[in-house]
């Protein structure tokens, strides 16, 4: 159940860092709520994942989910750059967190 609340919560961290894009400076409202929400929501389900989970674990994949999924909207919803050194350190990353989650166990 951990690794499942975990990964929610690294999907709620994207959800969040594209709505704080859409907000303008929050200065929208409509996406500074759901952003905020979102926070929350990541928050919440990262600590309860931390029950049982190690910190560094937990707040690796959590980040890294959060940074590569956020790396992808933006190239594919936003337009972003998708140049090969981008996609080579979201591999890297990728790769960084199957580690850590295969030396969890």
């Amino acid at each position: 159940m951990a690794w499942i609340s975990l990964f929610f919560a690294g999907l709620l961290e994207i959800v969040w860092a594209f709505g704080m894009k859409q907000s303008q400076g929050f200065t929208r409202i409509v996406p500074s709520v759901i952003t905020l929400a979102a926070m929350i929501g990541s928050v919440v389900l990262l600590s309860l994942s931390m029950r049982s989970l190690p910190l560094g674990t937990a707040y690796t994949i959590w980040t890294g989910i959060g940074a590569v999924g956020a790396f992808l909207v933006g190239v594919i919803v936003l337009g972003e750059s998708a140049s090969a050194m981008r996609i080579l350190a979201a591999g890297l990353i990728v790769s960084g967190l199957v580690i850590m989650k295969l030396s969890a166990e």
